[in-house]
C-alpha cells in the first residue's frame, strides 16, 4: 500500500498572529487561531482547501497572536476547538473569545486522535498559562509544531530529531536583541527560560537532530520583526547546519504547501 504524503502550510507565523493547517490520512487540522476568518479562510482557499472541512482547530497557548479568532473559527465555520482549561480560562480573563458551542478540552500531556492521525501534546516551560508544542503523526511520519518554547528544555532534541519535519521557532538574533530598541525587562523575558529561543539555539537544536538523516526539512518560525530577519535567521542556521533544506514562515502571509513524503 503506497504511503501517504503529509502536506502543510504555514497561513502565518509571528506576533502578529500564528496558524499552521496540516493535512494527512483525510484529517485536517489547524494549530492556532492567530489570524482572522477571512485571512484563514482567503490563504486556505489560495492552496485550494475549503476552511468548513477543518475536522479541529488546536490551541497551543494563551497568547493573544495564537488564539484570539478561536471564538470567530468555532461560531462562523462551526470548527471544534481543542484548549486547556486553563488556556481558555487566562484568554478569556485576558480579552473574551466570546460565546463557544464546541470546546474540546484537552491537558498539555495528552495524545489527541482524529482518525488514524494522532496529536501529540508536550507540555513546554514558555510564559502560557498551560502552554504546548504539538507532534503530529500519521502513516510512519511525524511533524513537529514546536514555538513558544520558553528555552532549550530537557528532551527536546530528543523530540526534535524524531521527526521528519518541523516548523521550529527561531525568534531572536542575540545582537540585535540586544542593541534593539526594547526596554530591559522585555529583552530579559524575551531571552530568559520563559521567553523565547534565538536563531542559534535553533540551528544547534537543528544540528543535532538532523545528524540521523531523518528530518526532510524545518521551516523557521515566530521570527522577531524588530529582533530578527529572515535573512540573519537564514544564514546562521546554514552556517550551522550546512545545506540542510530549509524555510522560513513569513510574518504576513501563507507559505508554500509543504509535504512530508
Amino acid at each position: 500500500m503506497p504511503s501517504i504524503a503529509m502536506k502543510a502550510i504555514s497561513l502565518q507565523s509571528g506576533s502578529s498572529g500564528n496558524c499552521i493547517y496540516v493535512e494527512t490520512c483525510g484529517i485536517r487540522l489547524l494549530f492556532d487561531a492567530g489570524i482572522s476568518g477571512v485571512q484563514t479562510e482567503e490563504r486556505l482557499a489560495a492552496a485550494g482547501r475549503d476552511i468548513r472541512s477543518i475536522d479541529a482547530v488546536i490551541i497551543s497557548h494563551d497568547h493573544h497572536d495564537h488564539i484570539s479568532h478561536a471564538g470567530i473559527l468555532q461560531r462562523k465555520y462551526g470548527l471544534p476547538v481543542y484548549v486547556t482549561p486553563a488556556t481558555l480560562a487566562a484568554a478569556n480573563a485576558r480579552r473574551p473569545l466570546g460565546k463557544m458551542k464546541d470546546v474540546r478540552h484537552f491537558r498539555s500531556c495528552d495524545k489527541l486522535r482524529f482518525g488514524s492521525v494522532l496529536v501529540h501534546a508536550i507540555p513546554t516551560p514558555h510564559d502560557g498559562a498551560d502552554g504546548s508544542i504539538f507532534i503530529v503523526e500519521a502513516d510512519g511520519k511525524r511533524l513537529g509544531i514546536m514555538t513558544d518554547l520558553g528555552h532549550v528544555f530537557k528532551d527536546l532534541v530528543a523530540l526534535v530529531s524524531s521527526l521528519d519535519a518541523v516548523f521550529l521557532e527561531s525568534n531572536y538574533d542575540p545582537d540585535m536583541l540586544a542593541h534593539g530598541p526594547y526596554p530591559a525587562y522585555l529583552k530579559q523575558r524575551i531571552k530568559g527560560p520563559r521567553g523565547h529561543i534565538s536563531n542559534n539555539e535553533s540551528a544547534e537544536i537543528l544540528l543535532r537532530a538532523t545528524s540521523g538523516k531523518r528530518m526532510q526539512w524545518a521551516c523557521l518560525a515566530h521570527l522577531s520583526e524588530q529582533n530578527n530577519h529572515p535573512d540573519i535567521a537564514l544564514r546562521t542556521h546554514r552556517e550551522v547546519c550546512g545545506d540542510f533544506p530549509l524555510y522560513v514562515a513569513d510574518r504576513y502571509k501563507a507559505s508554500e504547501l509543504f509535504s512530508i513524503l
